[in-house]
């Protein structure tokens, strides 16, 4: 059960199904974690202020629980280990943004988030596709 937790994921998929899967993690991925995670490491005081102003106990550590999620989980969502397990805490993450962050803001502010949440639930559901490290780790 672990296994498949952490390593799970479609096999058998046709090589323009693999391709395109591959290009939408590994470019989600890198962009998730160059983009947002790298300028989070390591959690700026504005970054532990913000999660302390959205009510969450303990903001340094959910600062860097956020900083980890998008920094080390873009990472791995982008080579395809822990797929799933990665795709989880981006997710958990995005929907902090939406719901805690950008509540207020016009969709055009939430888009971003609401787009990489969308990739990480698809990832999450279905695990990373035969051309990745979860792949080997599988059999």
């Amino acid at each position: 059960m672990l296994k498949k937790i952490l390593f799970g994921g479609e096999n058998g998929l046709s090589a323009p199904a693999n391709t395109a899967l591959t290009i939408l993690r590994v470019f989600a991925g890198f962009s998730i974690m160059m983009a947002h995670g790298l300028g989070k490491m390591p959690p700026s005081p504005q970054l532990v202020q913000g999660a302390a102003g959205i009510g969450f106990p303990l903001p340094g550590v959910f600062a860097w629980a956020a900083a980890f999620s998008e920094f080390l989980g873009g990472a791995f969502l982008a080579i395809g280990l822990f797929t799933r397990v990665s795709s989880f805490f981006i997710g958990m993450t995005m929907i902090t943004a939406l719901l805690g962050v950008h509540y207020n803001d016009p969709y055009a502010k939430k888009e971003l988030a609401s787009l990489y949440l969308a990739i990480a639930s698809t990832f999450l559901i279905m695990g990373a596709n035969d051309w990745s490290i979860d792949r080997v780790l599988r059999k």
